[in-house]
């Protein structure tokens, strides 16, 4: 007995009798068709792998697209960052002076740039006070501790620092108590 494989996966049983098959027909016999059922059998599993990898690279291109979109604003907001530091420098200077409306104008401007850089995700580092973190902040200078200061403490901030949802946009530039012992 032998089998004949036509079209698209029809078996057909030829007899022992017939010399070939009906023309365009192929004979083919037992042992051939296993390895090619074996064949089929690996071509199916490799096309299931190609489809988890495609599967796969769907899943990364979606993530690296809603990280684009989440990111895309840091050029814009590191370009508002210097217009920020010069409006707090003026408020900080024009405080002793009778200038009231500049610095009215001034207070609601710097408010509306913090709102707007806010809405943006872009949120203030904490640096006054709390203890030196060197993945936000930036050590610029370190000076003995005052008395009732813990050393590695921030006591003076010199450039606020701002973060980008999770990612810092700029290190807090600050100057860090050490500890009065020279060493």
């Amino acid at each position: 007995m032998h089998w004949i494989i036509e079209g698209a996966w029809r078996r057909i049983i030829v007899s022992e009798e017939e010399e070939s098959g009906p023309e365009g027909v192929e004979i083919v016999e037992e042992d051939e068709l296993e390895g090619l059922k074996a064949r089929i059998a690996e071509l199916e599993q490799e096309l299931q792998y190609y489809a988890a990898d495609i599967a796969n690279l769907r899943q990364k291109s979606a993530k690296e697209r809603s990280k684009a979109i989440r990111f895309g604003s840091s050029s814009l907001a590191g370009k508002i960052l210097p217009l920020l530091s010069g409006l707090e420098k003026a408020i900080s200077l024009s405080e002793g002076e009778n200038g009231e409306g500049f610095l009215e104008g001034t207070k609601m401007t710097l408010r509306g740039f913090k709102t707007a850089l806010e809405s943006e995700g872009v949120a203030h580092i904490e640096s006054m006070g709390k203890q030196f973190d060197p993945t936000k902040m930036e050590a610029v200078a370190m000076l003995p501790a005052p008395n009732g200061i813990i050393p590695g403490v921030v006591i003076e901030v010199i450039e606020e620092g701002y973060m980008l949802h999770d990612r810092v946009l700029r290190a807090s530039r600050v100057i860090v108590a050490d500890s009065d012992e020279g060493e």
